[in-house]
């Protein structure tokens, strides 16, 4: 990751809006202190069907009785608040 200036940050931003985009990653420093990360978005995107039906081909099926009785067991049911 690479550590910038806040004066880089000022002067230099349209270059490094460009930089995030393309998914690099910046430490802002001000008095060669580190205050903050400057991180590109992490954008979503759809998965085709068959590409996820093929991921998930080979795992295990699901015991849905198993799962409900696992996650009663360590899940509380009570609606009221906790005090």
């Amino acid at each position: 990751m690479r550590q910038i200036t806040q004066r880089e940050l000022r002067n230099e931003s349209g270059q490094i809006m460009r930089a995030l985009e393309a998914g690099e990653s910046f430490i802002v420093t001000r008095g060669g202190t580190p205050v903050g990360e400057l991180l590109p978005l992490r954008r979503r995107g759809n998965a085709r069907l068959a590409t996820v039906l093929e991921i998930f081909r080979g795992a295990p099926r699901v015991n849905y009785r198993r799962l409900r009785k696992d996650l009663d067991a360590i899940a509380d049911s009570d609606p009221r608040p906790r005090a």
